[in-house]
């Protein structure tokens, strides 16, 4: 059984907004709820877009000197089962980077905004 190391907040911790994504328009975005991306202290997190839901499982490290958080996920889209892996980093301009992978399928470049929504930033 592997051990789970201490978590710890990170510069990405909290709820972000998908604002682009290379392949769909904000109309699909936020077709079902406004796009996101959450990453939690306990190295969880969740994202929605479209009508795709995924939980993820992430990992943080440091490329070329920014914050880069690396996970895989599972979820849903349009009620078939998903899975895929992914990372974000952190910009320059404080806006996050990233590029989300479907098994055997489509990827996309997305760009996010810190927000701070219904959960806050540093969620859980």
């Amino acid at each position: 059984m592997a051990a789970r190391r201490k978590a710890a907040a990170t510069p990405l911790t909290g709820r972000w907004r998908i604002t682009e994504m290379e392949m769909w328009d904000r109309d699909v975005i936020d077709l079902v709820e406004p796009g996101f991306i959450k990453f939690r202290k306990d190295r969880t997190g969740e994202f929605g877009f479209a009508a795709v839901r995924g939980w993820m499982d992430c990992r943080t490290t440091q490329r070329d000197s920014r914050t880069v958080v690396e996970f895989s996920w599972a979820g849903n889209d349009e009620g078939d089962q998903v899975s895929g892996r992914g990372w974000a980093a952190l910009a320059d301009d404080g806006t996050l980077d990233g590029r989300l992978f479907f098994h055997m399928g489509d990827d996309s470049g997305f760009r996010a905004e810190s927000s701070t929504g219904a959960d806050g930033l540093g969620g859980q």
